[in-house]
Formats: C-alpha cells, structure tokens, sequence
C-alpha cells in the first residue's frame, strides 16, 4: 500500500515537472518572439528611416524622390493591421528606384551620398533577417501551441496567439550585393 502512493506521487511529480518545463519552454518562446518582434520594428524603422532621408536628400530624380518618400512614411505612420502591405510596398518602391546599379551609384558620386548608400544597403540587409528570426520564433511557438497537453491544460495562459510577419523584403538588386 505505501509503495503503491509512493509511486503514485513520483508520478505525479514527474507529470508535474513536466508540465512545469513545458509552460516554461513556452513563456520563454513568447519572450523570444516579444524580443524578435521589437528587433524586426527597429530594422523596419531604420529602412524606413534611411529611405526617407535619402529620398530628401536630393540626390535621386523628384520622381524617384517622391515614390520613396511615399513609401516611406507609409511604412512608417502604418497601424498593425496594414504594416505588412506598407512595408512590402516600401520594399517594391526600393527595388523600383534602385533596381538598376546607375541609380546607386549616383547616390554614391553625391556628396554623403556612399554613406547613405552604405547606410540604405545594410538596413535592407537586416529586415530579412530580423524577419526570419521573428518568423522562426513564432513557428516553434506554434508547434508547441499546438500539443494536446499545452491545450487541454492552457499551459499558454492568456497570451495571444504568435502570428508572422508576412511581407516582400526581398532587396533590390543593386544593393543586395552591397
């Protein structure tokens, strides 16, 4: 009889540390998403930024000027329901104005302008890979979401439920190499 309770509560205590870690494992994936989340805004920010700046610098055609300017700062006045689409279209406007190497390097002959090129090509570099940091969090915290256990017990709380970032940030081809 005693080592039958003995049993029961090494089992108990077993399904206990379990699902303990598990609602661990799953607190620390939304922390990680929270932190990708705000690492993707700031890279999202900075190209949006970057493009506002050299699209008033004067350095581009007006055309040119006004077609990233305007995306720009739609990228950057977006509310969270239209971000995505802003930001694809900021990336469409980036590979519309630089999509040939001329442009780019009339940026550079400018005054500043290899900085601000430099500075452009970098941030364009950085949005894919915050993205896909943000995106990678949010699939493991999906996939753990998604067990039996973690839904029964509502291990995940009240936390909403992760969603990607989905949105074209493929660079533009001259400064992709950049």
């Amino acid at each position: 009889m005693t080592s039958t309770l003995i049993w029961i509560a090494v089992a108990l205590l077993a399904i206990g540390v379990y699902l303990s870690w598990t609602a661990g494992r799953l607190d620390r994936l939304h922390a990680r998403i929270d932190a990708a989340r705000a690492a993707l805004d700031a890279q999202l920010l900075r190209r949006a930024s970057v493009a506002q700046e050299l699209a008033t610098a004067g350095v581009l055609d007006p055309a040119a000027s006004i077609v990233l300017y305007e995306a720009a700062h739609a990228a950057r006045q977006a509310d969270e329901e239209a971000r995505e689409v802003a930001e694809s279209e900021l990336s469409q406007a980036l590979r519309a104005v630089f999509g040939d190497a001329s442009q780019v390097d009339a940026v550079r002959a400018a005054p500043g302008g290899t900085e601000a090129a430099d500075e452009l090509a970098a941030a364009v570099r950085r949005v894919p890979m915050a993205r896909r940091f943000h995106n990678d969090a949010v699939r493991a915290a999906r996939a753990l979401r998604r067990h039996r256990t973690v839904r029964w017990l509502r291990l995940a709380g009240h936390a909403p439920f992760p969603l990607a970032f989905e949105m074209d940030d493929e660079p533009p081809a001259a400064l992709a190499g950049r």
